[in-house]
């Protein structure tokens, strides 16, 4: 043993100020971790060391745990078809704004490929898989089983519980591949119009009163809009009209997206 270890005497290190100033950061900043806070501490002018600054964080129970992230399954690139007849297709997704009071919430959008009727608008603050599979059961009651369903890949959509209820009811799932919203064309149109017409145009003060609207605009959408994809006619009229018909008049079969 040398020396200058069995005469070392350690330093009485006082690390109250290092602990109070990361409790601050991290109070302020909770979402950052170690190296953000150990910089914002540099650039405030204390030039402790890294090490020792990492230890009293440690000390103090403040790491974050990082999420793993769940790997998909391949999602395999398909031509967008126009259904031949109703409840071939159904398109589902999400929107969302915040009611005048900041408080969000969230919308799960329904929708028919074939004549683009607008089958259900779910407003609610919370939309789990649950209530998912709640409101695909009522419309199934009401109009009939769809033989897919196509969305995109959050995570009220991948649940193994919508799966499992699929698989029950004999129903494909259809996934888009992620960060390509295109493939969800007809979903996506939907919710441009849906925004304009009601969630940029109105500040609600509850959320009954985004109901109340909702169901007003989906009533003119189906039955009164003109839409130019079905030349001029509304969802409920094209479905009247075209219905009995193998291939849509005016309408290509297949769109490439």
């Amino acid at each position: 043993m040398s020396k200058s270890v069995y005469y070392y005497k350690a330093l009485d290190r006082n690390d109250k100020e290092i602990e109070e100033a990361l409790l601050e950061k991290v109070v302020q900043k909770p979402e950052e971790g170690f190296w953000k806070t150990y910089h914002r501490l540099r650039l405030e002018g204390h030039h402790w060391n890294h090490k020792r600054v990492h230890r009293v964080y440690k000390i103090l129970g403040l790491p974050q745990r990082r999420k793993a992230k769940k790997r998909l399954p391949a999602r395999v690139k398909e031509a967008l078809i126009i259904p031949e007849k109703p409840n071939t297709t159904w398109s589902i997704d999400f929107v969302t704004d915040v009611l005048d009071n900041g408080r969000r919430f969230r919308g799960l959008t329904v929708l028919d490929d074939y004549n683009r009727e607008a089958l259900h608008v779910e407003i609610d603050y919370s939309l789990t898989s649950k209530k998912v599979i709640w409101v695909l059961s009522h419309l199934i009651n009401r109009r009939g089983k769809p033989q897919r369903i196509r969305m995109d890949n959050g995570p009220e959509f991948i649940a193994n519980l919508l799966k499992t209820w699929a698989l029950m009811n004999d129903i494909g799932l259809h996934f888009i591949q992620p960060g390509k919203p295109t493939q969800n064309a007809f979903i996506e149109r939907f919710n441009g119009s849906y925004r304009r017409g009601i969630l940029n145009r109105f500040i609600f003060d509850s959320i009954n009163q985004v109901r109340e609207e909702t169901d007003k605009w989906i009533e003119d959408y189906n039955n009164f809009r003109p839409h130019d994809a079905l030349g001029g006619l509304s969802p409920k009229e094209y479905l009247k009209i075209h219905s009995n018909r193998s291939t849509p008049v005016g309408m290509n079969k297949n769109i490439l997206m």
